[in-house]
């Protein structure tokens, strides 16, 4: 047995096995050079935490969760048990450097879920079959489907970790869910997880949380700046690339520059994962600081931007940008760099509208176990949140530019 001593969590076992052996692959320890929270740091500086962190918090709160529910008379096999612990160390496999930036510029019409499945499949290969069944929890494709929902669901244990984790490194506090009492209270009914009555309280707490967490955190301006100043900067180097312009980068990197990677060539190449696994934020780190002296003026200014923290500004409103306004940042910033205004709008400025809702009617919903034995959707039970409160989608429209 494995035991590492996880911050937030204290002590985390890991059991000899297949686990151990996930663990020690280095597709998984590859996770370790990734940053969980990609940008946030430019704002929060504790945020140094990896995806390599959160799939072991996430595997534990797994393990927690099982045992509660085989408490409660919930028969859950051994294999089952380690195949969904399994599946949750695994769900993260396929996430690339910097959170979804590579999604965005040098590879096309590929998710990150969709690679996970891939690097999964590819070690069930290595591994004789042996992660057949996490697989099958994984596309939700075994009989009992609330081990799914463990995995991927509203209320899942990639959730509550993330909220734990990145609120315990950020330092915002607004994050810090009940996780433990959360998962004390899950049980299963016709084969969904539902919520014990008396846990109501957590779970609006857990969904309140979620919401801050996205608006201060994961959505805060100056991280949506700093992602779109890299976005920019590499849609700019796959422009010189795809003209013949020879530029720094590791094979990985090098690979997804000079090839037009898209959905067809990622599935039937097989050489499109092997350069992917290899890539981690040390790639673009290194390229960058390279890149910020290059002859290309957009290239260097961007690089040097993003590495000297010198990131656009940004201004958020609730409507639109009027174009007018966005016409005449361009002109300055053409001005200032001494370009075109196409090339200006196109690598200095981004306009983005961006929309969360805190609970989704469409997906997976949390249901409430009432004392009656029937359950009732969370939007129906709560006397603190209504459906419209819940469900509301709340819009923001992001104007990033170069400072001039």
């Amino acid at each position: 047995m494995k035991i590492i001593n996880d911050p937030v969590f204290g002590f985390i076992s890991i059991p000899k096995g297949l686990l151990y052996d996930i663990v020690r692959h280095p597709a998984f320890h590859r996770l370790s050079r990734i940053k969980q929270l990609g940008l946030s740091d430019v704002v929060y500086p504790g945020a140094q935490h990896t995806r390599f962190q959160h799939s072991i918090g996430a595997f534990h709160l797994t393990g927690l969760a099982v045992r509660s529910l085989m408490a409660k008379g919930h028969f859950i096999f051994d294999s089952e048990a380690e195949a969904v612990q399994a599946a949750i160390l695994l769900h993260d496999i396929g996430h690339g450097p910097f959170s979804h930036v590579l999604e965005h510029t040098i590879i096309s019409g590929v998710d990150h879920e969709e690679i996970s499945l891939m690097v999964m499949e590819r070690m069930n290969e290595e591994m004789r079959g042996q992660l057949t069944l996490a697989i099958n929890i994984f596309k939700n494709e075994y009989p009992k489907k609330f081990l799914h929902q463990l995995i991927s669901s509203q209320l899942d244990m990639d959730r509550l970790d993330y909220l734990r984790r990145d609120s315990f490194f950020t330092g915002v506090t607004e994050g810090n869910i009940g996780s433990s009492r959360i998962i004390e209270m899950l049980d299963v009914v016709d084969d969904h997880l539902v919520v014990q009555k008396k846990g109501i309280y957590s779970i609006e707490n857990f969904l309140v949380s979620r919401r801050l967490m996205y608006w201060q955190v994961y959505l805060h301006k100056t991280s949506v700046a700093a992602e779109h100043t890299l976005i920019n900067a590499l849609t700019r180097a796959k422009e010189l690339a795809s003209e013949g312009e020879e530029l720094f980068a590791s094979p990985a990197l090098h690979y997804f520059l000079y090839n037009n990677v898209d959905r067809d060539m990622f599935f039937n190449n097989p050489d499109s994962l092997e350069h992917y696994i290899s890539l981690d934020d040390n790639d673009i780190w290194s390229a960058l600081k390279v890149w910020s002296n290059h002859q290309d003026k957009i290239l260097s200014r961007l690089s040097g931007d993003f590495i000297n923290r010198r990131l656009f500004k940004v201004e958020v409103s609730e409507e639109p940008f009027p174009e007018e306004y966005v016409e005449q940042k361009t002109n300055e910033i053409a001005m200032c760099n001494n370009i075109g205004t196409e090339e200006a709008r196109r690598y200095f400025m981004a306009l983005i509208e961006i929309g969360k809702d805190m609970y989704s009617l469409d997906d997976d919903k949390i249901e409430i176990l009432q004392n009656d034995g029937t359950t009732r959707d969370i939007t129906a039970t709560s006397d603190m949140l209504n459906i419209s409160t819940l469900s509301k989608k709340v819009v923001k429209h992001y104007f990033c530019y170069q400072r001039t």
